[in-house]
């Protein structure tokens, strides 16, 4: 064998370079990851969040850490607007934004004791939505609001009246065929349920009717299959959209 070279147990001779196909493939994975840092660096934050939770396959809570200094529905909505920053919703801040200092009806507070599971506070291309389940503003069939709720709707008038925003008002319902003798079909019903929302906040808190939109989707955009009872429960809600986009 001639000197210097080398070779295998099988007599072949080894390539000095070989290794440089390792060394090139090391190169690009190093490029592939400061290539993907760059690109997840410039996304812009609440879209990088609207995707996650569409991965999730579903629109859940919004999720987001760093909480301090938001007292209130207001504060919140405003920060969330104003910063990549995220704040994380549980039972606990849920019920502090949506009720700060008030002392809550008896019958109230126990339909309310998991606010988690009858109010939603998500986002979506409209903007943030706070979203109420049927049972917390209006009896079965029924599209006046219970007097009960009223101290829910006090604390969302007041950071309506604190928020630059315009605010869209829509109900929905599920798909069994509305049976009230004063609603003829669901588009109806659902309509109602908005417009009492609106007329709440208009003559009770006095706020200004040019700052709001209002309407009703029927069983048109349900968020899960009315295939059961709780899921038809669950898409029978009216929601309030603060419009910040």
């Amino acid at each position: 064998m001639a000197k210097g070279k080398k070779y295998t147990a099988q007599g072949e001779q080894l390539d000095p370079n070989a290794w440089m196909v390792t060394f090139a493939d090391l190169i690009m994975l190093l490029l592939t990851f400061f290539v993907m840092l760059l690109s997840m660096s410039s996304m812009d934050a609440n879209k990088l969040k609207e995707m996650i939770l569409h991965l999730r396959d579903s629109a859940g809570v919004l999720a987001f850490s760093g909480s301090r200094g938001v007292s209130d529905l207001a504060s919140f909505i405003k920060k969330y607007k104003d910063t990549e920053t995220s704040f994380m919703i549980d039972q606990f801040l849920l019920r502090d934004l949506l009720m700060p200092s008030i002392e809550l009806d008896k019958l109230l507070s126990e339909q309310i004791k998991d606010l988690s599971q009858l109010i939603d506070i998500t986002d979506d291309e409209r903007g943030i939505v706070l979203s109420f389940q049927e049972n917390i503003l209006f009896d079965p069939g029924e599209a006046r609001i219970k007097k009960e709720a009223f101290p829910v709707l006090d604390s969302i008038a007041d950071a309506i009246d604190s928020c630059p925003y315009d605010i869209l008002i829509m109900g929905h319902t599920d798909n069994i065929p509305s049976h009230s003798k004063l609603y003829e079909s669901n588009w109806e019903l659902s309509s109602y349920r908005g417009l009492f929302v609106l007329e709440y906040f208009l003559k009770e808190k006095g706020l200004q009717p040019s700052r709001f939109s209002v309407g009703g989707y029927g069983p048109a955009r349900p968020l899960y299959p009315n295939d059961t009872p709780k899921n038809r429960a669950l898409n029978r809600r009216v929601e309030i959209i603060f419009k910040y986009r």
